[in-house]
């Protein structure tokens, strides 16, 4: 993706003007103004006070290029963002609505804007957290979302098993505190230290346990992404890591590896509770088999996921499935799902040139609000400042 300022065009004039302050991590922030998308630069994470800045500066830039007053002004459902509060005292300085639109359902209104999608869709989406409408932190979800001008009205439909996250953030850079927290959930807390306090030393391992056995700074999670750390650490790939999402790039290369050595290979997986595939990575990687778990793991996700969303559309009355979020960067996985969501009869949309991850999260954010601008509704807004950050 460009990561200057750009502009873009949609299939379908917004029903609205809109400008949307984006995402917590790759923050960038777009104006929707009849089919054409006004991206500001990327600005990076928002922990950064230049980067804070910066989306300040690229607001003032984007508001210029208005052909006509502001609507709305669109963000994310976080309140302790940098990228909310600046929303907020917009919307208050313009006399228009700030609209908090959920991280997951913007995910799925990328593509929904990007292609023009009528009719509703079933929408998966997948990334290491967005909070959800419930204060909890989401991150592995199959929505419903309604199509084209009226994407404002969604639902939750189903989502991953949650895990917890011992230390919060912490749990986002160490994989083996969620393959730790995994083993917790599996009814066998008993052998974290024994497991892990080789690569990381009997206290942190006992320290670990014990935050799991009192449910101290555990938040729960149905995070993709911690899924794909919680697998990392099991077949002890990744014990820490050193940029953001490496312990589920390697977990990728590795499948990658695997399943092209083995094209014949299936795993019939119909459920998104991984807890038990996660019992057989943990014997895989004490056989040395690390590469064939990091293959199941990938097909078990796929196959949970498709066969959720192809209930879905059946019960809902669609064939239509729409994906979004950084983990569908994963080409194992982006291939096996589409696939099997292919087979089923259904259309399969993703993210294009906005890409998938949060870089592109404006313009769902922004859509979504002028939709519900057109309609004189308001999206429901229930905030929690304690989940994590983490990506």
């Amino acid at each position: 993706m460009n990561e200057l300022a750009h502009t873009t065009r949609m299939p379908r004039a917004a029903p609205a003007r809109v400008l949307a302050c984006g995402a917590y991590l790759k923050n960038r922030a777009c104006l929707v103004d009849g089919d054409q998308v006004h991206w500001s630069p990327l600005h990076g994470d928002l922990g950064e006070a230049a980067n804070c800045a910066a989306l300040e500066r690229s607001i003032e830039s984007l508001l210029s290029r208005a052909l006509g007053p502001l609507q709305a002004v669109a963000h994310d459902l976080h309140p302790d963002f940098h990228s909310t509060r600046v929303a907020l005292a917009l919307a208050e300085q313009m006399q228009v609505p700030a609209i908090g639109v959920q991280h997951h359902h913007a995910h799925i209104g990328v593509a929904l804007a990007e292609h023009a999608v009528a009719g509703p869709v079933i929408g998966l989406a997948l990334d290491g957290v967005g909070l959800g409408d419930d204060g909890s932190a989401w991150g592995g979800e199959v929505l419903w979302v309604n199509g084209l001008a009226a994407a404002h009205q969604w639902q939750r439909l189903d989502h991953l098993v949650p895990l917890a996250l011992p230390g919060a953030d912490a749990a986002a850079r160490e994989p083996w505190r969620m393959a730790a927290a995994a083993l917790f959930a599996l009814g066998r807390g008993d052998e974290i230290e024994a497991r892990f306090a080789p690569a990381v030393g009997a206290p942190a391992a006992r320290g670990v346990h014990t935050l799991l056995q009192r449910d101290l700074q555990c938040p729960r999670s149905s995070s993709a992404g911690r899924w794909f750390d919680a697998a990392a650490g099991a077949l002890a790939l990744s014990v820490r890591q050193a940029f953001e999402a490496e312990a589920a790039m390697t977990l990728e290369v590795r499948a990658r590896e695997w399943l092209q050595a083995h094209p014949e290979f299936e795993l019939p997986w119909t459920s998104l509770d991984l807890r038990p595939l996660l019992a057989e990575l943990f014997t895989l990687a004490g056989s040395g088999s690390q590469a064939q778990g990091a293959a199941m793991f990938h097909l078990a996700l796929a196959g949970g996921l498709a066969h959720r969303a192809i209930e879905a559309a059946r019960t809902h009355g669609t064939h239509t499935v729409v994906v979004g979020g950084g983990c569908f960067a994963n080409r194992v996985l982006t291939e096996r799902l589409g696939a099997a969501l292919q087979r089923a009869g259904l259309g399969v949309f993703q993210p294009q040139g906005a890409g998938c991850g949060d870089a592109g999260l404006a313009l769902g954010q922004a859509w979504i609000a002028a939709c519900a601008v057109r309609h004189g509704q308001a999206l429901a807004v229930q905030c929690a400042p304690s989940v994590a950050r983490e990506a």
